[in-house]
């Protein structure tokens, strides 16, 4: 009876490494790979013939799922649109009392978001390479780089972008995109919530409280 004791003893120990194993993976991937906002993401990838998968995977790498993102060169919101193409954008769309401000709105910044997409998938014939290079580097670059024969031997596929950050970040988006592909297949079929996540929204408080932390010492 003594062994019977110890094997489940044994037994429960291994359950519960298991699936504490389980729960920390999981915990890992909904904050390296959230996912909110999927109505907006949903209907705007439909209205610009985008892969919702992909968009998910820009705005993870380009923010994180945090709205109110801005960065150095002052590029906004969930897919970090640069004032000028928010700019540009608001007029093709016709999206009305249109300011700077607005792309801190998901909906307003996803639909440029995607649009652009769709303007650089025309623009590069559907390449993802390119069109991700361009999403980051700018169209004008790839499009200089495409003819030059230090990057470019056949004036469609690049053999090399010069910038590091950009062939980082193509990288990244394409790794995320595969992730997402897999993680959350069949979630824009089913859908129920535009809001972010709780998780995602506590996780950028924390970042937030942290920083003021640190800015206060």
């Amino acid at each position: 009876m003594i062994w019977k004791g110890k094997l489940f003893k044994n037994v429960l120990i291994f359950l519960t490494i298991f699936f504490s194993m389980l729960l920390i993976i999981n915990l890992y991937f909904n904050i390296s790979y959230p996912l909110s906002y999927k109505n907006i993401i949903r209907k705007y990838s439909k209205q610009f013939d985008v892969d919702p998968y992909l968009v998910a995977a820009i705005i993870n790498v380009e923010s994180n799922f945090n709205k109110d993102a801005i960065s150095s060169k002052d590029a906004r919101g969930l897919m970090q649109i640069s004032p000028t193409t928010g700019k540009w954008a608001s007029e093709v769309l016709t999206i009305e009392n249109f300011t700077l401000d607005r792309l801190f709105e998901p909906d307003v910044n996803i639909m440029i978001g995607t649009w652009y997409i769709n303007m650089l998938s025309k623009e590069f014939n559907n390449d993802l390479y390119l069109v991700l290079a361009a999403y980051n580097g700018g169209s004008g670059n790839v499009s200089k780089w495409l003819e030059d024969k230090k990057y470019c031997d056949d004036g469609e596929n690049l053999r090399k972008i010069p910038f590091k950050e950009t062939e980082q970040y193509v990288e990244k988006v394409i790794k995320n995109y595969e992730i997402y592909k897999k993680l959350y297949d069949g979630q824009f079929e089913n859908l129920n919530d535009d809001n972010s996540s709780l998780l995602i929204i506590l996780f950028h408080n924390i970042k937030k409280l942290i920083k003021a932390f640190i800015i206060y010492k």
